[in-house]
């Protein structure tokens, strides 16, 4: 209990990895994930039998889905968590070469599922999403790049890393996923705000992103009807939005009631998308309040951690990742109340979807092993010892 409240304690040399792990590892952000994964499926239980209906499978396909899918996630997740810092880093950028690939080759290969976009890999038992596993390892070799550029003689890290984030984000926009598109960049420019971006830099990102917003706007019919949707003073109560509106307001304090819910029964991604709104109709704000809070604390305590990081890339890729993942879950949850655009993204660890969940394990994994306690001076220490 003392290490709980008080932060685990240093590893100990020659100690067992599993021993180690355990004692280095943020117990609070391990129990976060595992809470939001048990609350994703009870979710599920409710969320996922319409669709398994509609589409003449056994009542609980998707959650069984959810379930292995889940399994396999949290178990990347130990595993990745356990690697050095160095190990993660080479991985990444391995792994980044591997996905930005297989992003290149979505418009040949690739498939849209009749959803308009070009963003999946059709697997027969079940279909990749590329950009899921595209975010956490460009934030990693972002950050490897940018602490590089403050090295002495080292490389133009700074501007390789934009020019690789401009290639990125023009890639994810052309299938169309502005979403995606717009999640990579935040975490971009987090890294970049960490690191000491210059005002400048980050106002001509500023305005580049609203001269592409407007021109998207312009050229893509799929984009403007969702800004159009979003700016309308009334919902149409047939639409998605109408529907998660509807059954948040419902839901009042407490919800209807488990399994009483209708807004699964009219919303065709009930299971991922607009999750959130099952869990106000049905559990009411207490089960809003209580999912929030658990990221709130994951993030939190990551970031917090970080603070006391000495190694610039571990600050940087550590922050970014948290950045990440903290804006995912904002951006879901704001779409689901109208105060942001339909993006067509889940909500990590919660929503339905292998992609999404295996990613997100690869993502949170080496967030805690870029957070785990390691034998080292904090940087407080640097500090101190300068001033003397």
């Amino acid at each position: 209990m003392t290490e709980m409240v008080y932060g685990s304690v240093a590893a100990r040399p020659g100690e067992p990895i599993l021993p180690k792990w355990w004692r280095t590892v943020d117990r609070w952000s391990l129990t976060c994930v595992f809470a939001l994964f048990g609350i994703g499926l009870l979710l599920g239980l409710a969320a996922s039998p319409p669709l398994a209906a509609k589409n003449g499978l056994e009542p609980f396909h998707y959650v069984s889905k959810q379930a292995f899918f889940g399994c396999v996630s949290l178990s990347i997740m130990v595993i990745v968590s356990m690697l050095s810092v160095d190990l993660v880093r080479r991985l990444a950028v391995m792994f980044f070469a591997v996905t930005f690939v297989a992003l290149v080759l979505l418009p040949v290969f690739g498939t849209d599922f009749g959803k308009g976009a070009t963003r999946w890999y059709s697997l027969g038992f079940a279909s990749l999403q590329p950009s899921e596993f595209l975010k956490p390892v460009f934030i990693v070799l972002s950050a490897w790049l940018i602490s590089a550029s403050q090295e002495i003689n080292g490389p133009r890290g700074r501007s390789m890393s934009f020019v690789l984030t401009c290639i990125v984000v023009a890639f994810l926009a052309l299938q169309p996923d502005f979403g995606q598109a717009c999640l990579v960049l935040f975490g971009w420019v987090v890294v970049y705000f960490v690191a000491g971006a210059p005002i400048i830099v980050l106002l001509v990102v500023a305005a580049i992103v609203v001269f592409a917003g407007m021109t998207a706007y312009g050229m893509s019919d799929h984009f403007a009807r969702r800004i159009d949707g979003f700016l309308s003073a009334e919902v149409d109560p047939t639409t998605q939005l109408g529907y998660a509106t509807n059954a948040i307001r419902e839901g009042g304090f407490f919800g209807v009631g488990v399994g009483e819910g209708s807004v699964k029964w009219s919303l065709p991604d009930a299971h991922t998308d607009f999750i959130i709104a099952v869990a106000a109709e049905e559990y009411g704000l207490v089960m809003v309040m209580t999912i929030i809070a658990l990221y709130a604390i994951f993030t939190v305590r990551a970031l917090h951690r970080l603070t006391k990081e000495r190694d610039p890339f571990t600050r940087l890729a550590g922050t970014g990742l948290a950045a990440m993942f903290a804006m995912q879950a904002t951006i879901n949850m704001g779409v689901a109340v109208r105060l942001l655009p339909a993006k067509g993204m889940t909500l990590p660890f919660v929503s339905n979807g292998g992609s999404s969940l295996i990613a997100g394990g690869i993502a949170l994994g080496m967030l805690l092993a870029f957070t785990r306690r390691r034998p080292q001076g904090e940087i407080s220490d640097i500090l101190i010892n300068r001033r003397a």
